[in-house]
C-alpha cells in the first residue's frame, strides 16, 4: 500500500506509549494497533484530528505517500 503510517515514529519522538494515546483519543488499543500497522482501510478525520491534537503534530507527520 502506498500510504505509510509513521505513528510509531511520532509516538517514540513524543515518548508516549500506544495505550496512552488510545486512552487519550478514546479508541481501543486494538484499533490503534490496526492503524499503526497500516492494516486500516480508512481513518476518520475525527480520529486523525484527535491523534494530531494529542501528539501536537500535523497529519503529514503521521501519513506519508510512497508510490
Amino acid at each position: 500500500m502506498p500510504i505509510i503510517i509513521n505513528l510509531d515514529k511520532i509516538l517514540e519522538e513524543k515518548d508516549m506509549k500506544s495505550n496512552e494515546l488510545a486512552e487519550i483519543i478514546g479508541i481501543t488499543t486494538a484499533n490503534l494497533s490496526i492503524l499503526k500497522t497500516g492494516k486500516a482501510k480508512a481513518v476518520r478525520f475525527s480520529t486523525l484530528e484527535s491523534i494530531c491534537e494529542a501528539l501536537n503534530c500535523q497529519p503529514g507527520d503521521i501519513l506519508e505517500y510512497q508510490p
